[in-house]
């Protein structure tokens, strides 16, 4: 298979406001193994897309969803990293 071939990837990961995949967007990160775009943090003050259902509509296919971990007891109310956390991807060929 000669370069021009070759599938690549797409990554999406969305962070979503809770476990459920049609909750909003709170955050997001782009990669693009395509080498077409090189998207980075804040390069977009809208969301790629409103939902994770959203993004599946779009041919995004999800490979990782975020583990459901309780709060550790008393740290309810603390802020800390965003735990919804969703992986999709795009396999993209003959770039």
């Amino acid at each position: 298979m000669s370069p021009s071939n070759t599938v690549r990837q797409q990554v999406l990961v969305l962070y979503l406001d809770t476990s459920a995949l049609d909750s909003p967007v709170l955050g997001w990160a782009r990669y693009d193994g395509t080498g077409t775009t090189r998207p980075t943090t804040g390069d977009s003050d809208e969301p790629p897309y409103a939902t994770g259902v959203a993004a599946l509509e779009d041919g995004w296919r999800l490979f990782q969803a975020a583990q459901l971990l309780p709060p550790y007891p008393g740290a309810e109310q603390e802020t800390s990293f965003l735990k919804h956390e969703f992986f999709f991807e795009k396999l993209v060929g003959g770039v």
